[in-house]
């Protein structure tokens, strides 16, 4: 297809030299488990009942806590605008590739769109998908007609994604005893990021692990993630992989770093990866990060008897530098354990 990018070509040096050559991989973690994801109906939180409600709270706590990762329904993003998002999502990544690579495509800031890995050095490294990744000032600040469908799809997502995000960390804050008003004060809708992701098929999957994101955890308070019916998240749980069984139904909530923080540890950052398992269709994902300004300091909270502080204060802006030096010198993302105060 010339909308795919060129990995064969670009990373040759690393992948073998015909797929027919190629060897199955034996490794254990090649095959995994697959679970269903902890489902939340989140009209429960309106139910005249008290005690419905709070139940639908503590599962929110509870998945935050034990899995890291959770499903919601009754979410109040209209399929409308999922179903929109969907639809735009897939005409701007089915342009050829050459206008897709230009620089700005979308007049927003440099870098936009990704693909691959330029620094992968060994198989490990290297994502086989592609992506836009852009701020919602950018995308509030658009202006070519020319993509002004794909625009109001993403400003319609990203404002309902807001509002979801919004409350459930809210919920979560109330949880930890947090000042009411530390998100609304820290991360106005202007302050997240939207990433819209494409995995194409990939010739090597029934040969080879390949990924199509690499192993990481999320910078942000928490993830909303839109994702089709083709499967290929996996999480960290309980010291092995296990593959999370698609919904298209419902949306995915992930905790990031900044929550695991901010929670002192209660609630669990989870290592994830997506695996290009599928030689035949692409996978199509939207993922709203709910992130705060770059002054937002993260100061560990006290919850229950862990009275003891596991981390030092930082500031949004510090960890994306970390981050950022962390990837440039090692080739990986080293996180929060750069901010443990026993480091």
């Amino acid at each position: 297809m010339d909308f795919d990018p060129p990995f064969q070509e670009t990373y040759k040096a690393l992948l073998p030299n015909s797929i027919s050559s190629t060897t199955t991989n034996d490794n254990k973690l090649f095959v995994v488990e697959e679970y269903e994801l902890p489902l939340i109906d989140l009209s429960h939180l309106m139910s005249p009942h008290q005690k419905e409600k709070e139940m639908c709270i503590q599962n929110i706590v509870d998945a935050a806590s034990n899995w890291g990762f959770f499903e919601v329904e009754n979410h109040g993003i209209p399929e409308e605008v999922l179903k929109s998002m969907s639809y735009e999502q897939k005409k701007v990544f089915h342009q050829p590739f050459q206008d897709k690579s230009q620089t700005n495509v979308l007049n927003s800031s440099p870098n936009c769109y990704r693909w691959g890995n330029p620094k992968a050095t060994c198989l490990n490294q290297l994502s086989w998908s592609e992506a836009f990744h852009i701020s919602v000032t950018d995308i509030l600040g658009m202006t070519n007609n020319e993509y002004k469908s794909l625009r109001l799809a993403m400003e319609k997502f990203a404002k309902r994604a807001f509002g979801l995000a919004k409350n459930l960390a809210h919920i979560l804050a109330e949880n930890l005893g947090l000042k009411s008003t530390y998100f609304q004060e820290n991360c106005p809708p202007n302050s997240s990021y939207l990433r819209l992701n494409r995995y194409p098929p990939c010739p090597y999957s029934s040969k080879l692990q390949m990924f199509g994101l690499v192993p990481h955890t999320d910078s942000d308070f928490l993830s909303v993630v839109y994702q089709d019916q083709v499967g290929g998240l996996q999480l960290f749980k309980d010291g092995r992989w296990v593959a999370v069984k698609p919904n298209p139904e419902a949306l995915v909530i992930n905790i990031g770093d900044l929550f695991q923080a901010l929670s002192n540890g209660v609630y669990k950052s989870i290592r994830h990866r997506v695996v290009a398992s599928n030689s035949e269709k692409e996978r199509f994902s939207a993922a709203y990060f709910y992130c705060p300004i770059s002054d937002a300091i993260i100061e560990s909270c006290s919850h229950g008897q862990s009275t003891v502080a596991v981390y030092r204060n930082f500031t949004f802006r510090e960890y994306k530098r970390q981050i950022q030096k962390d990837v440039q010198d090692t080739g990986d993302k080293v996180g929060l354990q750069r901010f443990l105060l026993s480091y």
